[in-house]
């Protein structure tokens, strides 16, 4: 699951010029000639990345006034891969690009093709979580743009609060605050796989806890020496089939979209929801009265020692090796002050906060929802780890319609950890991974 939904655009490729003294959208190349002119590359996105580096465009450029910066953009997903690699092989890429971070960044090369930015000041204060998804053994070339999400099991904690239920550290505990909910009839587990990707978070939230069993397991599996179906990775799926066969889910669950899954969860109606914590900006948007309803806690592993929350990391700035002299200077300049605590404000002003910061130099708010400070209590304990498409390249197309599947008692959970292994070969051999 990529870390942000991004929208295409038709015109992928529109610029705005932003100079000290004008205004943002400002469209064409209003700057003097003596300015010393920056790209930087956007991926036209539904949450505020692009409203964001147009405001940190404007406030960098005020304080400099002899530099102005050309915004381009592009279309996210799979075309905008395809076209930021292009750029990149061509040397037509702009000096500041906005990409993904973990085993899609390492699709693009980035020894050979991205400056390494491991000599700049602010990279002290990244966090130990973020710093892998943007580095090789020969550098760190990402800064980080936004905020964390964490995956684990959203839940209403006023209805945790009628019922007397405690903070689940176990999967046995897990399981026994189900039960409690069933027999005061809620649904325990809100699942809806009529938006198949939601089905994937047993597995994709339970990743933390597997890397506490088991710290090498992201490597190993990149390598093709570790399986989902053996443990501890199996256990997702197991998870899965053994909370389907014991009812907990919503009756409705194979047909329930995911607004309705979130909408289930506001109300209280349902008190489990398996997921990360993107749906905040849907409960701010629909239900703001109950923003602060919903909390988060890490899926259970079943030993309570092995429970960890799982991190998904945000996408960062990068330079490409095309950029030289000046630019490049200028290119550093700017990334430098988005990770200022100017930078961290413009952010907090144009995306919704889903997380804690992978810059330590960034505070939040003290109003955050429940749900951020869920999980930043979290990473101040250290008892997170990223999600495996952050460690790994290796993830196959099939896993929203496996755990589907599996949800809805179609196969067992061993079945579809086996199915996924196979799933998971054609992806690594077009990579060419070494031992596929």
């Amino acid at each position: 699951m990529k870390r942000r939904e991004l929208l295409t655009m038709a015109g992928a490729g529109a610029v705005t010029t932003i100079v000290a003294g004008c205004s943002v959208g400002s469209i064409g190349g209003g700057g003097s000639s003596d300015k010393l002119s920056l790209r930087m590359l956007v991926p036209v996105s539904g949450d505020g990345q692009t409203a964001y580096q147009e405001a940190l465009a404007k406030a960098f450029t005020a304080q400099n006034p002899d530099i102005e910066i050309k915004i381009e953009t592009q279309p996210g997903g799979t075309e905008g891969d395809n076209l930021t690699k292009t750029k990149l092989s061509t040397g037509e890429m702009p000096e500041v690009f906005n990409y993904n971070s973990g085993s899609l960044l390492q699709a693009l090369s980035p020894d050979t093709q991205l400056v390494d930015l491991s000599d700049q000041e602010w990279v002290g204060d990244l966090t130990e979580d973020y710093k892998p998804t943007v580095s090789t053994d020969q550098g760190l070339y990402g800064a980080p743009i936004g905020t964390t999400m964490g995956g684990g099991v959203l839940y209403n904690r006023k209805v945790y609060d009628e019922l007397g239920l405690s903070i689940p550290m176990s999967w046995d505990e897990f399981t026994e605050n189900n039960q409690k909910i069933k027999a005061a009839g809620k649904t325990a587990i809100i699942q809806t796989f009529g938006t198949d990707w939601t089905a994937q978070l047993f597995v994709l939230a339970d990743f933390a806890n597997v890397m506490a069993q088991d710290p090498q397991w992201a490597e190993e599996y990149t390598a093709n020496k570790r399986k989902y179906a053996d443990q501890p990775a199996l256990q997702g799926f197991l998870n899965q089939e053994e909370t389907a066969k014991e009812g907990f889910y919503n009756e409705d669950a194979p047909a329930a979209q995911y607004d309705a899954g979130v909408k289930m969860l506001a109300n209280g109606d349902g008190v489990h929801y398996p997921m990360h914590s993107g749906p905040l900006t849907a409960l701010q948007q629909n239900y703001p009265d109950q923003v602060d309803d919903i909390g988060i806690f890490a899926i259970p592993a079943q030993d309570a020692a092995d429970t960890r929350l799982t991190l998904w990391l945000p996408n960062s700035f990068y330079i490409p090796q095309s950029a030289t002299g000046d630019k490049l200077e200028a290119a550093k300049q700017l990334i430098a002050f988005s990770q200022s605590p100017t930078g961290c404000e413009i952010q907090l002003e144009h995306a919704t906060v889903t997380g804690p910061f992978a810059n330590q130099a960034c505070s939040l708010p003290t109003d955050v929802p429940a749900m951020v400070t869920d999980i930043d209590t979290y990473v101040q304990d250290g008892m997170t780890a990223p999600a495996l498409e952050f460690l790994s390249p290796v993830k196959g197309p099939g896993l929203p319609n496996i755990t589907v599947e599996v949800g809805r008692g179609i196969r067992s959970g061993a079945e579809g950890a086996e199915l996924y292994d196979e799933d998971v070969k054609k992806q690594a051999q077009q990579l060419g991974l070494p031992g596929w």
